[in-house]
C-alpha cells in the first residue's frame, strides 16, 4: 500500500460531530420570498402514524442519532448529569453555571461570585449524544442556543459550539436553517424574512424523522387506510427508486455545509433537486489537496470529491449506511462495503501494508476514513487551559498517513 502524504493543515485539535452542524447554519433569510412556501405542517402524518404500518422498522429507527437529533428536554434523553459535584461548568473561579432540575423543568444557571444571576430554561435537546447534546431555550416565540452544551466523549459539561468559554453568551438566535438539519417541520411566524425567526410552539415536529427522506406523508396515510389491501404505496417516496443524485441530494441539506438557501427553510422535501433551494459550493479535489477541507458537517462535498465515488456510478451516502438503524462504531459492518468493491483476494488489493493487516476486512476505514479534526468549533474542559474535543471521522477516501502509520504500529503489537 502507497501511502500519500496528507496536508498537515488536516491534523488538528478533534471536536464534536454533526449533531452541532446547527453552528455552521448558512442563513440567506433576508433574501428569501416570503410567498414561496408551498409545504405545510399539515401535509406531514408524524412518525406515529408510519409505525402503525412499519413498526419493526420504526423499533430500530428511534435509537438512531437521525431520530433522536431533536427532542424536548426530558429526563429520557439527557445524557449530561444534574447531580451535585456533575452538574456545573465555571468560566472562571467567579463564574459558573449550574444544570438544575426543578419541579417545573431543567435549567442552566449561572452564579457570580456564589450569587444567582439568571435562570434559563432547557426546552429543547439538539444532539443524540453520541458525540454531545446542546439545549434551546424558549423567549416568547423565538429561541435561543443555551451556553452550555455536554459532550459525551468527555463526560463533561463545557461552552457550546461557537460560544465563549470565558464569557456567558446567551443571545445566540436558532434560525430555521438552522432547525431544518434538527427537526422534520418547523412553522415560522411572520414569514421566512424575518431572523431570528420566530416559530410556533405546537407547530414542531421533533427530529429527523421517517418525512424528512419519504416526504411528508399525510396523503400517504390517508390513502393507505382506505385502501389497505393495496400492494404499491402512493404519495410516499422511496429514496430507492430516486437517481443517483436526487439520492444525494436528500442527505446533502444537512451534511454539504457550503450551502445557502435560496428559498425558505422545509420547502426542499425528498425528490426534488438540491439546486432549486440551496446555492452549493462543494469541495473539489483541488481544493482538499490543498488542504482545504473541514471533516464537520460535509460529508456530501467530500464524498463526493473521493475517486471512490468519482470511479463508480452508483455510490451514494446509503451504499455505506443504513438510515434505519443505529449503526454507529460498527467499523467491521462499514468495512465490509468497502470490499464488496474492493476484493481482498485481487492483485492490486494485495500491497505489503495490506498483507501485513490481520483480518482487514474488518478494518478498512481507520486508514481510509479515519477521525480527524474540525476547524470550525472548539471547547474548553474544565481545568484545561487548551482547547480540545472529539474526533469526527472523515468522509473523504484516501489515504491518511499519520492515521495509517498508527493503525499499523498498532497491529504490530
Amino acid at each position: 500500500m502507497k501511502i500519500k502524504k496528507q496536508n498537515t493543515a488536516l491534523v488538528m485539535l478533534t471536536i464534536v460531530s454533526c449533531v452541532f452542524i446547527a453552528v455552521r447554519c448558512t442563513n440567506n433569510d433576508s433574501k428569501v420570498e416570503s410567498n414561496s412556501a408551498t409545504v405545510q405542517l399539515n401535509d406531514y402524518a408524524g412518525a406515529d402514524k408510519c409505525m402503525n404500518c412499519h413498526k419493526e422498522v420504526y423499533d430500530k429507527f428511534i435509537h438512531t442519532a437521525h431520530y433522536l437529533t431533536g427532542t424536548p428536554a426530558a429526563e429520557k434523553f439527557f445524557k449530561g448529569s444534574f447531580q451535585k459535584d456533575s452538574n456545573s461548568f465555571s468560566y472562571n473561579p467567579d463564574l459558573r453555571i449550574e444544570m438544575e432540575k426543578k419541579d417545573s423543568g431543567y435549567y442552566q444557571v449561572v452564579y457570580f461570585k456564589g450569587e444567582k444571576k439568571m435562570t434559563m430554561r432547557m426546552d429543547m435537546v439538539i444532539g443524540s449524544g453520541t458525540k454531545g447534546q446542546s439545549f434551546l431555550s424558549w423567549r416568547n416565540n423565538k429561541l435561543f442556543q443555551l451556553p452550555i452544551t455536554y459532550y459525551s466523549s468527555a463526560k463533561q459539561w463545557a461552552n457550546s459550539p461557537g460560544l465563549r468559554s470565558d464569557k456567558v453568551v446567551t443571545d445566540k438566535p436558532v434560525t430555521s436553517r438552522c432547525l431544518e438539519c434538527h427537526t422534520t417541520f418547523a412553522e415560522s411566524i411572520g414569514g421566512p424574512s424575518l431572523e431570528p425567526m420566530e416559530f410556533k410552539h405546537d407547530r414542531i415536529v421533533l427530529g429527523v424523522n421517517c418525512e424528512k427522506c419519504h416526504g411528508p406523508a399525510a396523503r400517504h396515510v390517508e390513502y393507505q387506510e382506505k385502501n389497505p389491501g393495496g400492494k404499491t404505496a402512493k404519495f410516499i417516496v422511496n429514496p430507492a427508486s430516486l437517481s443517483r443524485q436526487l439520492q444525494l441530494d436528500a442527505c446533502a441539506v444537512c451534511h454539504a455545509s457550503n450551502i445557502t438557501k435560496t428559498k425558505p427553510s422545509f420547502q426542499f422535501t425528498p425528490g426534488k433537486s438540491i439546486t432549486d433551494y440551496f446555492k452549493i459550493d462543494s469541495l473539489n479535489t483541488l481544493a482538499i489537496d490543498n488542504g482545504n477541507v473541514d471533516v464537520h458537517g460535509n460529508q456530501y462535498g467530500l464524498l463526493t470529491a473521493s475517486k471512490c465515488f468519482r470511479m463508480s456510478k452508483e455510490l451514494t451516502c446509503n451504499t455505506c449506511h443504513n438510515s434505519h438503524e443505529n449503526e454507529k462504531g460498527n467499523t467491521t459492518l462499514f468495512s465490509q462495503k468497502c470490499v464488496g468493491c474492493h476484493s481482498t483476494e485481487s492483485t492490486d488489493f494485495k500491497t505489503p501494508s495490506h498483507t501485513s493487516i490481520v483480518a482487514i476486512e474488518k478494518n478498512c476505514i481507520d486508514c481510509h476514513m479515519p477521525p480527524l479534526p474540525s476547524r470550525l468549533i472548539s471547547l474548553k474542559l474544565q481545568d484545561q487551559e487548551k482547547l480540545s474535543a472529539s474526533l469526527i471521522r472523515s468522509h473523504f477516501i484516501s489515504v491518511y498517513e499519520e492515521s495509517a502509520k498508527k493503525f499499523l504500529k498498532a497491529q504490530k503489537k
